[in-house]
């Protein structure tokens, strides 16, 4: 229990928005100031006991997190993923003790450092110097300590020339580095890190991939929101999963990832529907689906995981064949062709009185992003069936190369497995 230095009980976070009402037509003068009249006075009430000030005609609440429990220990670096809008950035803010939970609670042992977003903690008029002392004395550092710290900051954020600036002529940029040196460098006992390091170039974020590990493996806690699944797996050993403000999952960062991976938007379109297509009709494409090696259906893979493309179809007519084929097309989104697949390629005999044929893809190797495909049938030399655009799947960021970093975007679709001998 001594070890443990975050623990949450049944946290949960509510919020009420308002809606404003769709008034279709002709509305009266009356009934305009009636209404401002209505919102005026309960604003009026609103402020005069504390509430939050809602604007709309009708209010909803929304729970952006419900029932999470969890615990941390000194020196683990957790992951924390899921999709935009599941609860991330208000977890980190009541672990930061930026707001309060409506049920639960927060227990944390040590100082916490947060950055949750752009300039955090900074006084916009102050200069880069005197933000850097305002924010160890808020953590609770003495000014001695923070000179000592001081200089490495400094050269870290590489801001030596705008130090005497006020940073509210930073670039997000600049920002940004100033903001992760500070936090970083003056020791709290808990580092508390969103996605806001994806505003950085790749070279710094590698830098602050490097200073949050050396901070794990100096016995501090480190919690990292990200999209970079890369990052996550070289980082963190355990991760957390949320959607929609409920905790999914909280273990083995790639048991999680494997989680996340599956549970993403499965759209069974069923192909035979589909009207846009060419051919004979003597074969018709009636079901495409992904599979991971784990045989499970997803709508994301891997890169360099196995990946299975299995294609069902039913025959019109069942003899006379002399020759088949079946192709598959990938695309990206743009509709360049990044690779393709055929039977007739690796001489598969397509048994077509068994509805099915599965392509398996060892190490697939194309780069994040998303894609697309074609599914194409020969039979007899003649155009069975053809339909494009289908079967749309992501690639996500894994960390290919063991470096928690990955390749710029625009760098091309496909990533080579290969080493550099000096």
């Amino acid at each position: 229990m001594n070890d443990i230095v975050i623990k949450a009980e049944n946290i949960g976070k509510k919020y009420t928005i308002g809606h404003q009402a769709q008034h279709g037509g002709y509305t009266a003068l009356r009934d305009v100031l009636a209404q401002n009249a209505r919102t005026l006075w309960n604003k009026t009430k609103d402020l005069a006991t504390g509430k939050a000030i809602i604007q709309g005609d009708t209010m909803e609440e929304v729970w952006a997190l419900k029932d999470v429990s969890f615990e941390i220990k000194r020196g683990e670096a957790v992951g924390i993923i899921g999709r935009n809008g599941a609860g991330k950035s208000t977890l980190l803010k009541i672990l930061s003790r930026i707001t309060e939970p409506s049920t639960g609670r927060v227990t944390i042992k040590g100082r916490v450092a947060s950055l949750l977003e752009v300039g955090t903690g900074f006084h916009p008029e102050l200069s880069g110097r005197e933000n850097i002392y305002l924010n160890g004395a808020i953590l609770g550092m003495s000014r001695e300590e923070i000179k000592r710290k001081f200089d490495e900051i400094v050269a870290f954020a590489e801001v030596d020339k705008y130090l005497d600036t006020p940073v509210k002529r930073y670039s997000s940029g600049m920002y940004v580095r100033l903001a992760f040196a500070v936090a970083a460098h003056l020791e709290p006992e808990i580092l508390v890190v969103d996605e806001v390091l994806a505003v950085g170039d790749a070279q710094f974020q590698k830098k602050c991939l490097g200073k949050m590990g050396d901070v794990a493996k100096g016995g501090r806690t480190v919690l990292f929101v990200s999209h970079n699944m890369a990052a996550i797996q070289n980082l963190c050993k355990k991760s957390i999963l949320i959607s929609q403000g409920i905790l999914e999952s909280f273990g083995d960062t790639q048991h999680v990832i494997n989680q996340y991976i599956g549970g993403y938007e499965i759209k069974n379109v069923l192909l035979s529907e589909i009207k846009n297509r060419k051919g004979n009709g003597l074969l018709r494409f009636t079901r495409g689906i992904i599979k991971s090696a784990h045989s499970e259906q997803v709508a994301r893979v891997e890169t360099f995981s196995e990946v299975s493309i299995e294609i069902e179809f039913v025959l019109q007519q069942k003899k006379n064949f002399i020759s088949a084929r079946l192709d598959i097309g990938i695309n990206n989104y743009v509709g360049d062709r990044v690779a393709w697949l055929s039977s007739d390629s690796v001489d598969a005999k397509i048994d077509f009185l068994k509805g099915k044929v599965v392509f398996v893809i060892q190490n697939f190797p194309l780069a994040p992003g998303d894609y697309s495909c074609n599914l194409y049938c020969q039979v007899n030399n003649d155009v069975a069936d053809w339909i494009s655009n289908v079967m749309h799947f992501s690639v996500i960021e894994k960390d290919y190369y063991g470096t928690g970093r990955t390749v710029p975007q625009n760098q091309g679709n496909i990533l080579l497995n290969y080493r550099v001998i000096i």
